[in-house]
């Protein structure tokens, strides 16, 4: 009776295994197929949040312009240095518009015109509270606030918090539109698999702040990627980042059903920005059908 019983169960196991990666397989095939149809560069990164460690990784070690996504570990060694005492996120800090460049020192300003949150260039001189910025940084991508407040925390202390979650690779050396670092080929760079280690790491509860940084996450403003072709009961944390010929996005994603995983995708040398980022969009909703489907 025992061997009877049993030995379904050995089957279910020892089969569960191999479906899995089967399934994976052809997933990865679907994804590859878009990347292949689209002119330009894409590193994906995907991991359920689960116990199963289903993953899926291509050109995980891809190096990539961080362009805004490096905002999201900024907003981590913001919680970090606030839980160490260094401040309170309600301090008043002045905004500004003058930063010296890491190349030289010399001063440069932002321009108004490459910047995405328009409305605090009306408020130079006046002061806001480390979270508003870091806010208006998250979720509306503000250049401006970003160098304020990377002047406040040190870029290469954001580094080495990223080093300390095991991202290896990512390097984030400077604030935003410094054009003599840029010249100089020094730029803030990632790749899809250190992303998903940084925001698997706000996903699982490892930093300070967490449950607070998935909700600023939430309001994110930008969503024509990941989120695009999606359906509205998804639950989407996430950041995203753009340049000339670079469409990133980094997400934590949670299902009706409760199954939750981290999904990053980046590119650069698009040479049609628009079908770039509708491939995204499908590379997600690809990912959505197979996590709602297993």
């Amino acid at each position: 009776m025992k061997t009877t019983l049993l030995f379904p169960l050995i089957l279910l196991f020892a089969c569960s295994g191999p479906a899995q990666k089967s399934g994976l397989r052809a997933l990865e095939e679907e994804i590859r197929s878009l990347m292949q149809a689209t002119e330009g560069d894409f590193g994906l990164a995907f991991r359920m949040l689960d116990d199963t460690d289903r993953e899926l990784l291509i050109n995980e070690s891809e190096v990539f312009h961080a362009a805004s996504t490096m905002k999201t570990p900024v907003m981590i060694e913001l919680y970090k240095q606030a839980a160490a005492g260094e401040f309170d996120l309600q301090d008043s800090i002045r905004i500004v518009n003058e930063f010296k460049s890491i190349v030289d020192g010399s001063s440069f300003r932002m321009d108004l015109g490459v910047d995405s949150q328009e409305e605090l260039y009306e408020r130079i001189g006046e002061k806001a509270t480390i979270y508003e910025l870091m806010y208006q940084m998250i979720i509306k991508s503000s250049n401006l606030a970003t160098n304020i407040l990377i002047d406040r925390v040190d870029a290469k202390n954001v580094t080495q918090t990223m080093r300390d979650l095991g991202a290896e690779d990512i390097q984030v050396l400077r604030g935003v539109e410094d054009l003599k670092a840029f010249d100089a080929g020094l730029s803030n760079t990632t790749t899809a698999l250190d992303m998903m280690r940084i925001m698997e790491a706000i996903a699982l509860g490892k930093v300070e702040g967490s449950a607070e940084m998935v909700q600023i996450l939430s309001d994110q403003y930008f969503k024509d990627l990941i989120p695009k072709l999606l359906p509205p009961d998804v639950k989407i944390a996430h950041k995203t980042g753009s340049i000339t010929g670079v469409q990133h996005d980094t997400a934590i994603l949670e299902l009706p059903g409760g199954s939750r995983y981290v999904l990053v995708i980046l590119s650069k040398n698009l040479s049609d920005v628009p079908a770039g980022k509708e491939a995204i969009a499908r590379m997600s909703r690809v990912i959505y059908d197979f996590v709602a489907e297993n």
